[in-house]
């Protein structure tokens, strides 16, 4: 099957107020173009150099979707990442959130949303905050107090990989006990509406577990 066909099949098979972020690293334009015709709302990229390429070579078709960074983010790369990505997932420590505030202030400002990634297996190979509810608590009510041009709109998490899905659920378990007790706290300036989690190999069990956005790539584009 095609893309069309791979994007359309997951849709129906996933409940309506879930969304389908397409990870498109190392993909054409043509393909990410393909993807939007047949419905995609949401684009996700590990690399700013890759994302402002294909968002260059899309044109006027780029603003028809919502960019979403689910990589990494260096601090050389935020001037160039801000005109591209109107979520970024990847907040992986205070540092990185105050370098973002303050290049935001320097372009005259907005409200850029924010997912706090954490790294719920405590994998030492792996990007991420501490699996902690208090240090993810204190890290949120830091960010929202002190950095006006961020909003903190959720958790995003990538899980340890296994090649069974079942063996990720009580990981997927446990970050979204930790969104549900982040969200109960109600903090100003914090809308904790989004659980970023589950992948190609694993978003189904992710969505048993709460997630209410999933990262898929080869799943609708196929093997790279």
């Amino acid at each position: 099957m095609g893309i069309k066909e791979n994007y359309q099949m997951i849709k129906e098979k996933i409940p309506e107020d879930v969304t389908v972020v397409l990870a498109a690293k190392a993909r054409s334009a043509e393909e990410v173009i393909e993807a939007i015709d047949a419905g995609a709302t949401d684009i996700g990229e590990n690399y700013v150099q890759e994302a402002e390429k294909i968002y260059k070579q899309l044109g006027s078709r780029a603003r028809e979707i919502t960019w979403h960074l689910i990589g990494a983010l260096q601090k050389n790369k935020i001037r160039k990442a801000l005109p591209i990505f109107d979520v970024i997932q990847t907040i992986g420590d205070y540092k990185i959130a105050e370098d973002i505030n303050k290049r935001v202030e320097g372009v005259g400002g907005k409200i850029v949303p924010v997912y706090l990634e954490i790294n719920i297996g405590s994998e030492i190979t792996k990007y991420g905050i501490k699996p902690e509810y208090k240090y993810i608590k204190d890290l949120i009510q830091k960010i929202s107090n002190n950095l006006e041009n961020l909003r903190v709109e959720g958790l995003m998490t990538m899980g340890p990989r296994f090649g069974d899905p079942e063996k990720s659920r009580l990981y997927f378990r446990k970050t979204r006990e930790i969104f549900d007790k982040i969200k109960a706290l109600d903090l100003p300036g914090v809308i904790m509406k989004t659980l970023s989690m589950g992948m190609s190999n694993s978003y189904r069990v992710a969505i048993e577990e709460g997630s209410n956005m999933i990262r898929v790539g080869s799943a609708v584009f196929g093997e790279r």
